[in-house]
C-alpha cells in the first residue's frame, strides 16, 4: 500500500498582483518526487462589505499538474482587486485507476489582492480616450455642496477646503481609492451655453475658481479612473497636482501622467501673445471629476447658489460600485 502524503506546511504567497499570485509551501523531497498534482481551494474572505464583483459562477477549487514551486496563480477565479481571500492546498498522486491520493489539506493563509498596476490603468486609459469625444472651452472649475459645508469651512477651516480622503467609487483597483487626499471639482460645461450646469447632484451652493489658479505649467495632470455605474454616460477622474507636491509624489509611479497640452480629456494651451489668455478644454463625452491634491481657500473664487431648481440626488457618485460587465470601461483584469 502506498505510503500517504504529508500535509503541506509553511504556506507561503508572492509577487501578489490585482489579478494573479505565486504560492509555495514545505513538503518532504519524497513528496515533491511522487506528487503529480496540487489542488488548489481559493475563497473570498468573508466581511462586512464583500466585494460585489467576484463571479459567482466559478470554481474555488483547481487541480493543476504539478510543477516546481512557486506556483503562479492567474486567470482561473478572475481575481478582483484590493480583495481579501483564504488559501489552502493539498498535493495529490493520481492512481493508474484515476482516482487520486492525496494529503490532508493545509493551514488555511490568507492575502490581499493588489491595485491596478500602471499597464493596467493604461489599458483603462486606452478605453477611456475612445469615449472622451471633442474638446469644450472652459474658464472655471468649480464645485458644489450642501451650505452646512461651505459654512464648516469659513468657521473651522478658517476658509480652507481642505483635502479629503478618496472614497472608493469607481473602478475596484484604483490606486487613488482610499489613498490619496484631494478636493473634488467640475468643470463640465453645458453644451449650449459654455457654462457650469444650472443644477447638481452636491448641493445648492457653488464654489467656482478661475482655471487657471489650478492648470497651469505648474500643474502635473494624471489619470486615475473610468468607469459607470450602469447608465450611458461614463465618468473620467483626472488629478491635479501641483509640481513637486506630496500629492505628485504619490501619482507619479502609481498613474500614466497626461501631457497638460495634449491629451483628449483635459488641456492647458500657453497663451498665444502677450495680452492673451490661456485657453482650457475639457472633454465634452464624458464627466470629468477632477482631483486637486491641495486645500483651497474660498477667498480664490466664489461661493453662489446656483440657479437650478432642483439637485439630481440620484446622480452623485459617493461609494458607487462600477457596472463590472460594462464592455466600454472594463478591462480583461479582475475588476
Amino acid at each position: 500500500m502506498e505510503a500517504p502524503l504529508c500535509t503541506p506546511h509553511n504556506i507561503q504567497i508572492c509577487e501578489v498582483t490585482c489579478d494573479s499570485f505565486r504560492i509555495m509551501w514545505d513538503m518532504p523531497s519524497g513528496d515533491t518526487a511522487r506528487a503529480t498534482h496540487f489542488f488548489i481551494d481559493l475563497s473570498r474572505k468573508e466581511s462586512r462589505d464583500p466585494n460585489r464583483f467576484k463571479h459567482r459562477d466559478v470554481p474555488t477549487k483547481l487541480v493543476a499538474k504539478a510543477v516546481p514551486l512557486p506556483m503562479a496563480v492567474r486567470g482561473h477565479w478572475f481575481l478582483s482587486p484590493r480583495t481579501e481571500y483564504c488559501v489552502a492546498v493539498q498535493t495529490a498522486v493520481r492512481q493508474p485507476d484515476g482516482e487520486y491520493l492525496v494529503s490532508e489539506w493545509s493551514q488555511v493563509v490568507e492575502f490581499c489582492t493588489g491595485d491596478y498596476a500602471m499597464e493596467h490603468l493604461q489599458q483603462l486609459l486606452d478605453k477611456a480616450k475612445g469615449s472622451a469625444g471633442r474638446l469644450l472651452k472652459f474658464s472655471v472649475f468649480y464645485r458644489n455642496q450642501q451650505p452646512e459645508y461651505f459654512q464648516h469651512v469659513r468657521t473651522v477651516c478658517e476658509g480652507l477646503m481642505q483635502p479629503s480622503l478618496k472614497d472608493n467609487s469607481g473602478s475596484h483597483g484604483s490606486p487613488i481609492n482610499g489613498k490619496l487626499h484631494g478636493v473634488f471639482l467640475s468643470c463640465n460645461t453645458e453644451f449650449d451655453t459654455g457654462l457650469p450646469p444650472k443644477d447638481s447632484p452636491y448641493g445648492p451652493l457653488r464654489f467656482q475658481i478661475p482655471a487657471g489658479h489650478l492648470l497651469n505649467a505648474n500643474t502635473c495632470l494624471y489619470f486615475a479612473d473610468f468607469y459607470c455605474m450602469y447608465t450611458a454616460y461614463h465618468y473620467v477622474v483626472l488629478v491635479l497636482a501641483p509640481a513637486g507636491s506630496e500629492g505628485d509624489n504619490f501619482c507619479r509611479s502609481r498613474l500614466p501622467a497626461l501631457e497638460l497640452s495634449s491629451n483628449p480629456f483635459l488641456t492647458y494651451t500657453l497663451p498665444a501673445g502677450p495680452g492673451v489668455a490661456p485657453l482650457f478644454c475639457h472633454a465634452s463625452d464624458v464627466i470629468l471629476e477632477v482631483l486637486f491634491t491641495e486645500p483651497l481657500h474660498l477667498e480664490k473664487g466664489t461661493v453662489e447658489q446656483i440657479s437650478g431648481h432642483h439637485q439630481l440626488m440620484s446622480l452623485t457618485t459617493a461609494n458607487a460600485k462600477k457596472d463590472p460587465s460594462c464592455k466600454v470601461c472594463n478591462i480583461s483584469v479582475g475588476r
